[in-house]
């Protein structure tokens, strides 16, 4: 597994966590249980951002040094 599957990995989980923090937080009237699950979902998203560029990074490594086409 490469490191940008390891970080898209991450960040689907913390997305995840996010989006069940805030139904509960919702369901429960707890705004603050709400916002915590908005940052983790954001978080997530950035996670997977930087997994996506660490792969094409990568790829474009290999292309530069021939190892792939």
């Amino acid at each position: 597994m490469s490191d940008g599957t390891g970080d898209k990995l991450k960040g689907k989980a913390d997305e995840l966590k996010g989006n069940i923090k805030q139904g509960v937080g919702k369901a429960t009237g707890d705004r603050s249980m709400q916002s915590e699950g908005q940052a983790d979902e954001l978080a997530g998203k950035g996670k997977g951002v930087v997994g996506s560029a660490k792969e094409t990074l990568g790829k474009v490594g290999d292309v530069v040094k021939g190892d792939k086409k």
